[in-house]
């Protein structure tokens, strides 16, 4: 069948173990590494529609929003390149970052990557609410840009390499859970400074609470057993799993990893490991989902909320409330994702959240159409904009039950130890470098395709939906060191896995069972 095939996922070995307090608690403390990239996420935009912040950094910008110069089109209140600059530098950073915390986290373990992240976050949250210009306040963007590119290079891996398969992508959706309520904050945040002279400064500067959460946490996480053994620590590896299943008898999967380690360190540098042919499935989808995630136009909502808002002809509070508001939605959806993508599988959520972001994006262009049309005039009465606001909040739930947390989740899930480091580097890289593109053009976009850019993001949310359906077979309950079964039995990937790695991963299993 051409929609992709099922797994059998019960004839997959499934390890002795329980879910343990310990494994919670440090999946828990890791997830934190979402808290930076969520909250930078919601303070951004509500930072940039407070005018004392306008004021002292982007004066044009200012008088453009209170009709002070010649742009009087709704549409294009907020378009100024600097100001869009302050926002996507700190992904472009990011996207920098990524390649040197791939050698990071491979060579100094997960946890040191972590820690390193909090610490980039942490200075440059200190200069931003420190800035008294917009030299500082880029630097600032960019050491922030530092931290989340190492914080999601690996924390995602941390958190698939820690997990029983079982509960996988339950403790991996952790990461996005924080995203959502580091967003949540920050937009209760900046509805409680906007009234104040410098309110802004403690928007940025706050940044830095998460940031040393993170950095002292990471101080006594114990490192995956992963990547224990791939740093020779085996013995190590082997307390570290014990603890972490909560028996004694960890036997098995140690030598598991520790055959998977040992393939992966025949073979040749990951980087050229995962332009191999039989690594094309994972090279794949560790480029396009992060590319379609930034194409489903989420970003527009997350970075630009208040200042969107304020566009379409809501006033300040009722702006910034309304970005509190569907963040608040972002945290409730995400909770249906942990308790669901375990039981109904990744697939399911990918292409129900792809159809319902389509329908609310079309009523969303459709409504801005039939009040603003090309010309930018006009306004929503208080009906209209809570309709509005209703469908931006659907769309927010959906993304945030399947393409968000999912997003993150996949591609570190389907990629084996010899090219996992390579994998979660493209990942964390195509997504910052469309992150970057996205942030950068959107309100240039806006001024100049008007309502047509939710259609715009409507007509990838169908593309990228009907990707997934072709393409994407089911992961949940797969031991990630047996995930090339999966390709082996799709449709299209099987041409691509030779049945020697179904070889492989046979022997394997006599190998340890004797």
């Amino acid at each position: 069948m051409a929609g992709g095939s099922f797994v059998d996922t019960g004839n997959a070995k499934q390890f002795d173990g329980k879910i343990t307090i310990f494994v919670l608690i440090t999946s828990f403390v890791a997830a934190m590494g979402g808290l930076l990239f969520g909250y930078d996420l919601g303070i951004t935009g509500g930072v940039t529609s407070m005018d004392p912040f306008l004021i002292k950094f982007f004066p044009n910008v200012y008088k453009q929003m209170k009709g002070e110069t010649h742009y009087e089109n709704q549409y294009c209140k907020y378009d100024n390149e600097l100001l869009t600059l302050f926002t996507s530098s700190l992904y472009l950073a990011a996207l920098v970052a990524s390649f040197f915390a791939s050698s990071t986290t491979r060579v100094m373990g997960r946890k040191a990557s972590m820690f390193i992240g909090g610490l980039f976050f942490l200075v440059g949250a200190l200069l931003n609410g420190f800035a008294t210009d917009i030299r500082m306040l880029i630097v600032g963007r960019l050491l922030l840009g530092f931290g989340v590119g190492y914080c999601n290079q690996s924390v995602p891996l941390y958190l698939s390499e820690i997990a029983p398969a079982k509960i996988r992508g339950a403790l991996n959706i952790g990461f996005q859970m924080m995203i959502t309520i580091g967003i949540l904050v920050a937009n209760l945040i900046n509805y409680g400074t906007s009234k104040l002279e410098n309110g802004w400064r403690i928007s940025l500067g706050l940044g830095a609470v998460p940031a040393i959460m993170l950095c002292l946490g990471s101080l006594f996480l114990d490192d995956t057993p992963n990547s224990m053994i791939d740093r020779g620590l085996p013995e190590v590896a082997k307390e570290i799993l014990q603890k972490i299943r909560g028996v004694d008898n960890v036997d098995e999967e140690l030598q598991d990893l520790i055959n998977a380690s040992e393939a992966a360190k025949n073979a040749e540098h990951s980087w050229k490991n995962i332009a191999q042919p039989k690594y094309k499935p994972q090279l794949t989808f560790c480029s396009f989902i992060p590319f379609f995630q930034q194409l489903t136009g989420i970003n527009v909502i997350m970075f630009y909320a208040p200042v969107l808002f304020k566009t379409l002809g809501f006033g300040n509070d009722a702006a910034l409330m309304s970005a509190v508001i569907s963040g608040g939605v972002n945290v409730l959806a995400t909770f249906v994702s942990i308790f669901t993508v375990d039981k109904f599988g990744r697939r399911f959520l990918f292409l129900e959240g792809g159809i319902q972001m389509f329908i609310c994006q079309i009523a969303v262009g459709t409504m801005i159409a039939l009040k603003y049309g090309v010309s930018g005039e006009g306004s929503f009465t208080k009906g209209e904009a809570n309709l509005l606001l209703f469908f931006i909040c659907a769309y927010v739930a959906a993304f945030a039950w399947s393409w968000g947390p999912l997003g993150w989740l996949v591609p570190s899930e389907i990629c084996s130890l010899e090219v996992r480091s390579a994998g979660q580097a493209i990942n964390v890289a195509v997504n910052m470098l469309f992150t970057f593109g996205i942030a950068q053009v959107f309100l240039n976009m806006l001024c100049h395709l008007k309502f047509g850019l939710f259609f715009f993001f409507a007509a990838f949310v169908l593309v990228m939906t009907t990707f997934i359906a072709l393409f994407l077979p089911e992961t949940k309950n797969i031991p990630i060191e047996e995930m090339s079964k999966v390709w082996k039995s799709h449709w299209f990937w099987t041409k691509y896995v030779p049945d020697v790695d179904m070889a492989a991963n046979n022997e394997r299993k006599i190998t340890t069972q004797s």
